[in-house]
């Protein structure tokens, strides 16, 4: 606290994945902005650690093992909605319904889904 005030600090690195994110979805959605309640769906994508045996790696590709590296899920979801805040939706309060996944694949990626109406121009 300085001076009686809170301050609220994003690390650089956070800073630039959200930057990251809000160019990916301006790219592909063009002017596309949702209005009132939003559904999301977050699906990151994780490589299998080279460190995996064959079978461990078979498993991880069957989806039946699962991720339980670092980032969390919350941290994950926390960063792309404050990305899209005022790009995809107004604010991330208009948020209503939320799915989040960790999966591994063959390439890390993060997906993500936005259902809503789309505002009017």
């Amino acid at each position: 606290m300085a001076a009686g005030h809170a301050r609220v600090y994003t690390p650089a690195d956070t800073v630039n994945y959200e930057n990251w994110v809000r160019l990916c979805y301006r790219q592909e959605h063009p002017g596309v902005m949702l209005a009132g309640p939003v559904s999301m769906v977050v699906a990151a994508y994780f490589a299998v650690p080279k460190s995996y045996s064959k079978k461990k790696a078979a498993l991880c590709a069957s989806g039946a093992l699962k991720p339980t590296c670092k980032p969390d899920m919350d941290n994950i979801v926390k960063a792309v909605a404050d990305a899209l805040n005022g790009v995809a939706y107004r604010d991330d309060s208009c948020i209503v319904s939320l799915s989040v996944h960790k999966l591994y694949g063959d390439a890390e990626r993060l997906e993500i889904v936005l259902q809503g109406e789309e505002a009017p121009r």
